[in-house]
């Protein structure tokens, strides 16, 4: 696939590491086949330049037994410091609460070339017993904190006040020499999330970026800004970076942009109403910085410029009249790994407009992604769909959109994968992940409703 999976596996968080211009892509490797593999998570690695090509290295952390504290060796980072490489990660069996021991753990490992680590188990700690729930203890984000002349570690963890579904929190502890931690106050506690999963910290200009995977109301990874670490964090209008099919993202720089990287999840039964499951393909976007300092993201180029052999369908002018009524324009067959652009413009009035794809010959079928400017929104939708429902639930995203304003979709369909990036009015970009599972062929084209609606510089591209 164009979007990366491990063979006969699924990949799930990511620990993205820049080093000498390549991308190392450490992942927790799922086979979802306990019979077969036994039970628990190894860390593989990955690299790459350019996110389309990749070199796999293989397990890098295995899994300890059914006794050990790192039975599943579950999410952390990957810093240089004091003369070698480091992992800290967490350390997740569940099995030893029965034993009246904690679950989870921060566990250590050292490398000289990034290929070959050793655990270190005797540096392993744990959850102080004060004001933190033991069982919540996890990855752990290393950094250097100039400011303190000392290494900072972000962990999710939860607190012991307040009611369950709202003790997440993200807590600090700090060393000089990256073997013992001390706990320090935590960074950010507001009282609102389960867990913050998955913490990840940079700085990007003025501003100190936080960010987090939630899973209380939503499945998604949030970002919070701040001046200065001391805070105070501010959470943006659009606090989120994708939809619900886009989790645990952490971040990594070349130095000179920066790149998110999360997992597509599948959905159990490979079907679209199907429960979405842990872990999936590697999707990469690129982090953009605002004026305002707030983030959005757009498609990295170099995974644009892969999809290289572009056709122009069509160049100016195709509108879709549907005033009252829906109205399409048929393209072709849709191949079932390639990229789609178009520009939009829409009527005062308009009720939707977008791409559809895998229609059907008789229009009767279809997935639809549709801009929505009544409701201000991006959203995917299908026919037939389970439910009484307008679109599919959590597929959907905030997007700025306006009267006679270009409005533009790049659009990734790869297998059952597929990614959305929309840019609406005022330059506002946001991307939406999905999984196509039902439809598994047709055309695709464009489409109005209720409205008018005018595409230009409509392409088609597909890899070499």
């Amino acid at each position: 696939m164009f979007f990366y999976k491990p063979q006969d596996a699924w990949a799930a968080d990511f620990i993205p590491y820049h080093r000498d211009g390549r991308f190392h892509l450490f992942y927790l490797l799922d086979w979802r086949d306990q019979d077969g593999h036994g039970e628990g998570t190894p860390w593989h690695q990955i690299s790459t330049t350019d996110f389309v090509h990749f070199t796999e290295h293989g397990e890098m952390l295995p899994r300890g037994s059914r006794d050990a504290q790192d039975l599943y060796v579950f999410t952390g980072s990957v810093i240089e410091g004091l003369g070698r490489f480091h992992i800290f990660y967490t350390g997740h069996n569940p099995h030893l609460r029965r034993q009246g021991r904690p679950e989870q753990g921060v566990m250590h490992a050292v490398s000289n070339d990034l290929l070959r680590w050793r655990k270190l188990p005797e540096d392993t700690f744990f959850a102080p017993a004060q004001g933190y729930e033991p069982h919540d203890w996890r990855d752990p984000f290393v950094f250097w904190n100039d400011e303190a002349q000392e290494f900072w570690m972000l962990l999710a963890a939860r607190g012991t006040r307040g009611p369950a579904r709202r003790r997440g929190l993200t807590a600090v502890c700090a060393s000089t020499d990256l073997k013992h931690w001390q706990p320090r106050e935590p960074l950010y506690a507001p009282g609102l999330y389960f867990t913050h999963e998955c913490p990840d910290l940079f700085r990007m200009g003025d501003w100190w970026y936080l960010l987090f995977s939630e899973f209380t109301e939503r499945c998604v990874t949030r970002y919070r800004m701040a001046r200065s670490l001391g805070g105070p964090w501010r959470t943006p209008d659009d606090d989120v970076f994708d939809g619900r099919a886009f989790y645990a993202a952490k971040t990594a720089s070349d130095g000179q942009r920066r790149f998110l990287f999360g997992w597509n999840p599948t959905r159990q039964g490979e079907t679209d109403t199907g429960a979405w499951q842990w872990g999936g393909n590697l999707v990469a976007h690129e982090i953009v910085q605002d004026d305002d300092g707030t983030l959005s993201i757009r498609p990295p180029e170099s995974v644009s410029a892969a999809f290289s052999r572009k056709k122009l369908v069509w160049e100016a002018g195709k509108t879709v009249q549907a005033e009252d009524t829906f109205a399409c324009a048929v393209a072709g067959a849709l191949p079932d790994t390639c990229k789609i652009e178009a520009t939009a413009r829409f009527n005062a009035g308009a009720k939707g407009c977008g791409i559809m794809l895998r229609v059907s010959n008789d229009l009767d079928s279809a997935y639809y992604i549709r801009l929505e400017p009544h409701r201000q929104r991006l959203v995917l939708d299908s026919w037939p769909r389970a439910g009484d429902l307008p679109h599919w639930v959590e597929i959907e995203r905030p997007l700025r959109l306006a009267a006679d304003e270009p409005a533009r979709l790049t659009v990734f369909v790869d297998g059952s994968v597929c990614e959305v990036y929309a840019e609406g009015a005022a330059g506002n970009r946001v991307a939406m992940s999905a999984r196509l599972y039902n439809l598994k062929s047709g055309n695709w084209g464009v489409f109005a409703q209720e409205g008018r609606a005018t595409f230009d510089a409509v392409t088609l591209s597909t890899l070499p």
